[in-house]
């Protein structure tokens, strides 16, 4: 439960040191490895590093997103090893089959000699992928480009001169919109140059007057020509009201459809020749290939024959050969089992020896009847000691019984004591 719990409280403090960075440190290290792999790119890593290796070259998040952990761990080791020895330290190319231990800690070890500090596990460097990966290779990629003698440089921006746009306007082309403000706006000049009827009456008169003068006169016009139709010519487009088309409309799209099918026609046209001439070629190799097919099984007949001859010769080999595996399978399978018996009895025969030869059980029974001898003396001089003391507590009885039959009185403390 302990171990269980472990990679929770661990989940559960990184869930915390992310939001302590940031909402924004989750993709932290895809901005790393968009910088690393602009720097490897400044390295020429593809040519100086993955041609010898034969390896693809990276994607924008190889090493932020896990993919396959063997490939990245490899693809981790052969950069590290690169760069170190683009940073001009002496680095062994690792293997594919070398310690993952040993090579993380050399790693490590020479990016801490470059003075970058490493505040985590050497374990995270095993998948291959995530922030730690991208800032090792990040650092290195940093060493690298500073023994190159590469530094960054600020953009130089190009000045650009603002330049005046000029508004031309297309006045073959007049939108409704337009027309309808040039009408107001005449409406509105008319009413400005409203005329009184009585002054217009008193205007009338006098040209009237003016008329009657000169009736005799010939009206000539004064104006020039060519200024008549350079006039006309600018104000022409003008007068034109062109009605923008719309790209929905069905008329469009059925031209569209003629000028592709037109299209269509004339490329079949040109490439038909060729579809043609490359038919043409393939069944005449087709051809070929059938009729040299032929001839060759044609040729080749009687070998054909000879190897289905010995195809079902081999067959009938086959069967025997499994025909004679089973006998000699079951075969086996009896001798095991008469070797084991024969093992049973060589064991017991040689246990049966053993006991006969054997002089252990003969020194025990001497022991045991050397040990009955003495417990049978022991038990003897018991035996004698019970009979004396029983003969001595029988003649002490005797001896007590003739005193009290030669005994006169009998003294009155006994008689009550009986």
């Amino acid at each position: 439960m302990a171990e269980e719990g472990a990679p929770g409280r661990r989940g559960e403090r990184g869930d915390e040191v992310l939001a302590e960075r940031g909402p924004g440190a989750a993709f932290h290290m895809f901005v790393l490895m968009e910088d690393l792999l602009d720097k490897l790119k400044l390295l020429s890593y593809e040519e100086e590093a993955l041609r010898r290796h034969n390896m693809r070259p990276l994607s924008r998040h190889y090493f932020a997103l896990p993919t396959n952990p063997g490939e990245q761990f490899f693809m981790f080791c052969t950069l590290a090893a690169w760069l170190i020895s683009k940073a001009g330290r002496p680095f062994q190319q690792p293997q594919e089959y070398d310690d993952p231990n040993a090579v993380i800690s050399s790693v490590l070890s020479e990016l801490r000699s470059f003075g970058r500090p490493v505040d985590f596990p050497p374990s995270k460097l095993k998948t291959g992928c995530g922030e730690q990966v991208c800032y090792v290779l990040d650092c290195l990629a940093e060493e690298a480009l500073k023994h190159t003698g590469f530094s960054w440089k600020r953009p130089a921006y190009p000045t650009e001169e603002p330049e005046e746009e000029e508004i031309t306007e297309d006045d073959a082309e007049l939108t409704l919109s337009k027309l309808e403000e040039d009408v107001v706006e005449e409406e509105s000049d008319n009413e400005e140059n409203y005329i009184d009827l009585n002054v217009l009456k008193a205007q009338t008169s006098r040209s009237n007057m003016n008329d009657n003068v000169k009736q005799e006169e010939i009206l000539q016009s004064t104006t020039d020509a060519a200024e008549w139709n350079l006039e006309v010519e600018r104000v022409l487009p003008q007068l034109k009201v062109t009605v923008r088309t719309d790209n929905k409309d069905w008329r469009i799209h059925v031209d569209q459809m003629h000028q592709h099918k037109d299209g269509i026609d004339s490329s079949l046209k040109e490439t038909r020749g060729y579809l043609d001439k490359l038919h043409n070629d393939i069944s005449r190799t087709l051809e070929k290939i059938n009729s040299r097919e032929k001839y060759i099984n044609n040729q080749l007949e009687h070998l054909v024959q000879e190897y289905r001859s010995a195809q079902a010769l081999l067959r009938e080999a086959k069967e025997k050969y499994q025909e004679g595996s089973g006998g000699v399978t079951e075969r086996i399978r009896v001798l095991s089992e008469v070797t084991e018996a024969l093992e049973k009895v060589k064991q017991e025969t040689e246990e049966k020896g053993s006991s006969m030869t054997d002089g252990a059980p003969l020194v025990k029974i001497k022991q045991a009847l050397t040990k009955l001898r003495q417990e049978t003396i022991q038990m003897d001089i018991q035996i004698g000691v019970m009979e004396h003391t029983l003969l001595q507590s029988k003649l002490k009885e005797k001896s007590n019984m003739t005193r009290d039959m030669h005994a006169t009185v009998i003294p009155e403390a006994t008689v009550g004591a009986y």
